[in-house]
């Protein structure tokens, strides 16, 4: 199959058909064969029924429903193993994302043999303060953090080659940085590709202020995870080390001092740098146990799921 679109959705009942139906006449006069994966995330309305119609008309057309709100990582995660296109593109279902795009991304990773092209928002339809300020921030920090000079790492519409999504793994909330994780895989060949942006015509955004403080604190986790991720005890060992070495020799240092020099002084438990040289060689012992757990979990670390599918909509023959 030529193409993959996965489409992540909550509660979108009003745009499902009329996405649908824009994405059909896009790819209407083209000789591609390709799928559309529904992934609902748990919604609360009729999205799921809007769904299982779509499949019932058309062959092409892919449902997953969740047994309740698990995260846009976690449907995109599950169709991207569903997916069977050589080329797999992502939209949101909020029609913010414009499906014109498809043809020129599917085109462009093709013929200039990319792994990801990322769509670049520059003209955006949302609040200033809201939305374009905070995400301006989050995309300076994540380009400053990761080194890939994309401006919009949080877009919805991205096209990829299979072998990358297949290879990486979605998790928590890092659908975000899915870049990040291609570039940790090997997957360096990446591009931006500036796109529409419309504004929401149906419901309201499903985004808070929460999404980007979450951003930031993954982002520090992906940092963390790309530098110590497979040797934790090369970051807690290392402190460790040092707060129990630090701390043994103020203690050693107070016990000399005792012993030779104020030997009719106060005892040393008397002296509040002990307790502060007995805390942080405890403390160091912590650390440095923590990385050996760590180091335990990655070796015993075996993948369990992260969600539950509790319909599943396969194509009509």
């Amino acid at each position: 199959m030529d193409l993959s679109i996965i489409i992540p959705l909550l509660n979108e009942s009003e745009s499902i058909f009329e996405l649908h139906n824009w994405i059909s006449k896009e790819l209407k006069n083209t000789t591609l064969s390709y799928e559309i994966i529904f992934i609902d995330d748990g919604s609360s309305d009729n999205s799921w029924d809007k769904i299982i119609n779509l499949n019932k008309k058309y062959p092409n057309i892919i449902g997953l429903r969740f047994s309740k709100n698990f995260g846009k990582s976690q449907a995109l995660h599950a169709g991207f193993l569903k997916s069977k296109g050589d080329i797999i593109i992502t939209l949101d279902a909020d029609l913010q994302d414009s499906p014109s795009e498809i043809i020129n991304l599917y085109n462009r990773i093709i013929s200039e043999k990319m792994d990801i092209i990322s769509g670049w928002k520059k003209k955006r339809y949302d609040s200033l303060i809201f939305k374009n300020i905070p995400s301006k921030l989050f995309n300076w920090a994540a380009r400053k953090v990761s080194g890939i000079k994309i401006h919009d790492f949080n877009c919805g519409i991205k096209a990829y080659r299979s072998e990358v999504i297949k290879n990486i793994n979605v998790y928590g909330e890092m659908h975000r940085y899915i870049p990040v994780l291609a570039v940790q895989k090997g997957f360096t060949k990446i591009e931006e590709q500036i796109v529409k942006h419309q504004a929401r015509k149906y419901g309201k955004t499903k985004f808070g202020w929460s999404r980007f403080t979450n951003g930031f604190l993954d982002l520090i986790t992906l940092w963390f995870f790309n530098k110590f991720g497979k040797r934790p005890m090369h970051f807690f060992g290392l402190i460790g080390s040092i707060m129990v070495f630090i701390g043994f020799i103020a203690a050693l240092y107070l016990g000399i001092d005792k012993l030779y020099f104020e030997t009719k002084g106060r005892l040393i438990t008397d002296r509040p740098q002990f307790f502060v040289a007995l805390t942080t060689m405890i403390l160091g012992a912590q650390f440095f146990v923590a990385g050996f757990v760590g180091e335990l979990v990655i070796k015993n670390h075996s993948n369990i799921n992260r969600y539950k599918i509790i319909s599943s909509l396969s194509p009509k023959k």
